[in-house]
Order: structure tokens, then C-alpha cells, then sequence
């Protein structure tokens, strides 16, 4: 059974930096591209960050330059390093995995971190 597990949320300051981890079980880890998604009350589940297999990154324009996602497939791990943080960023935070197999695209979703950006 896969399962991905979040840690690392929380409160912060505006201006700060958090950083999230996820942990995967029950797969081939390397062979799965993961994501960190958000979602803010009231709005639409965005991307936030993407990792390949291969370690391609792809970033919301709204994070690139302050996000930072990076894998490590010894750990079965995929982190999210949150800087400068931005009150406006409030939002539970979701780890994502994907593969795309001959019969078809295979995903998971974590159940997600809550992240509070707040003075």
C-alpha cells in the first residue's frame, strides 16, 4: 500500500522559512516524479514545485527563487525548502506522486501539512 507522509509544517513568520519533508512507502520510489501541491481556503489546488525521476525541477512562477525541492531516493524522501515566506502562502500543503506506466497514469496524494504564514 503507498502511503506519502508529510511533516514539517506549521507556523511562521512572514519572511521566513520552512521546510517540508515527505515520506514514501509502498513504492519504487525512484521511478516516480513528485510534487508538492498547495491549496488555500477558498481556491483551487495549485503546483507548487515538480521533481522528475530523472531530478528535473519545475516551480510556480510565484515560488521560483525562494522554493527549493529536491529528492533522495536512499530515503524514499522528497523535500520542500520554503523561503521568504509570504502571508498569502497559507495553505495546506499536499506531497503528490506520479509515474505514467503502459496502462496508464498512476498517482498519489499525501493527506496533506498545514503551513500558517502569520505574524
Amino acid at each position: 500500500q503507498v502511503q506519502l507522509v508529510e511533516s514539517g509544517g506549521g507556523l511562521v513568520q512572514p519572511g521566513g522559512s520552512l521546510r517540508l519533508s515527505c515520506a514514501a512507502s509502498g513504492m519504487i520510489f525512484k521511478t516516480f516524479a513528485m510534487a508538492w501541491y498547495r491549496q488555500a481556503p477558498g481556491k483551487q489546488r495549485e503546483l507548487v514545485a515538480r521533481i522528475s525521476s530523472g531530478g528535473d525541477t519545475v516551480y510556480a512562477d510565484s515560488v521560483r527563487g525562494r522554493f527549493t525541492i529536491a529528492r533522495d531516493n536512499a530515503k524514499n524522501t522528497v523535500s520542500l525548502q520554503m523561503n521568504s515566506l509570504k502571508p498569502e502562502e497559507t495553505a495546506v500543503y499536499y506531497c503528490y506522486a506520479e509515474r505514467r506506466m503502459a496502462w496508464g497514469p498512476e498517482n498519489y496524494w499525501g493527506q496533506g501539512t498545514q503551513v500558517t504564514v502569520s505574524a
